[in-house]
């Protein structure tokens, strides 16, 4: 009887620690699990998906948008345009960070705060706020060594950039960014105007703190720059037949000693952007191009 007793309570035993095991690897199992997906982020502009492709991360939401965004994010759903998302699919989505860029941080914040969205904006409005910012979500995500990949290329390209101006003649640039039906002009603050001054060229805004500003013609004519960069924005080919009909119908073009040689150039969208992003390279030998050819 007592033998019949020992057998039973050692069969519960047993029994007992083969439920306590198969239970710890099932929640070891769903930690895993958990692990890979707390974090659920949400890009809402082109430049950041690209850099968050190249820091190899996962997006459970990208931005609209009529340019190619990298295969890693196909399937992946879409949150409105960067300028108005569509705040009811992001909440959907219960992200873990949405993240923006901190040139619209007055327009947009409010609009994330009103619908209960924490956005982190990030400055990427120079080629240096640019690296501090990859190298800052490389640190984050345990992507420390994507993020240092990419900013040692951008930095090896500034060294040589350096060294190919290094004791050249500073040209002087005018650069205006244009979007459907009007244009401003970008100091160098702007990061159009950050990738010209790398390059050796001299802004004829000075003075100015903002990105962008409003002028007028007569006093830009004064300034007399020796190149002109035209940057087209929104819709480009509709800004750039703008541009083309203001150069050709506004006399006081005409006098610009950049019109008179030649020197006017238009800015591809796809490199140049309000932003910073990953074409800056591409960026620095293109306008390396146009400010010494």
């Amino acid at each position: 009887m007592n033998k019949g007793i020992m057998k039973a309570f050692l069969c519960c035993v047993i029994l007992l620690l083969l439920i306590t095991g198969c239970s710890s690897e099932q929640e070891t199992i769903q930690t895993d699990n958990q692990s890979e997906n707390e974090n659920r982020i949400v890009s809402s502009t082109v430049a950041i998906t690209e850099i968050m492709d190249a820091l190899e991360l996962d997006l459970v939401g990208i931005p609209d948008s009529s340019k190619e965004l990298p295969k890693r994010y196909d399937g992946v759903s879409n949150v409105g345009f960067v300028k108005n998302p569509d705040l009811e699919i992001i909440k959907s989505l219960h992200p873990t960070e949405v993240l923006t860029v901190s040139t619209l941080e007055y327009d947009l914040k409010p609009i994330y705060e009103n619908a209960g969205i924490e956005a982190t904006f990030l400055n990427l409005d120079s080629l240096e706020k640019m690296q501090q910012t990859i190298l800052s979500l490389g640190e984050q995500y345990d992507r420390n060594k994507q993020a240092e990949k990419i900013v040692t290329k951008m930095d090896d390209k500034v060294a040589e950039i350096h060294k190919a101006v290094e004791g050249k003649e500073k040209p002087t640039v005018l650069i205006l960014l244009g979007i459907p039906g009007s244009y401003l002009v970008a100091s160098e603050h702007s990061y159009i105007g950050d990738i010209a001054r790398l390059c050796g060229a001299v802004n004829v805004v000075t003075g100015e703190k903002v990105e962008y500003v409003a002028t007028n013609t007569e006093f830009l004519q004064q300034t007399n720059p020796d190149i002109i960069l035209r940057a087209a924005h929104g819709v480009p080919d509709e800004v750039v037949k703008m541009f083309d009909k203001e150069f050709k119908e506004n006399d006081i073009w005409k006098h610009f000693d950049a019109v008179k040689n030649g020197r006017v150039f238009d800015l591809e969208e796809e490199i140049y952007g309000t932003t910073g992003n990953l074409a800056a390279t591409e960026a620095l030998d293109e306008m390396m191009k146009m400010l010494y050819q």
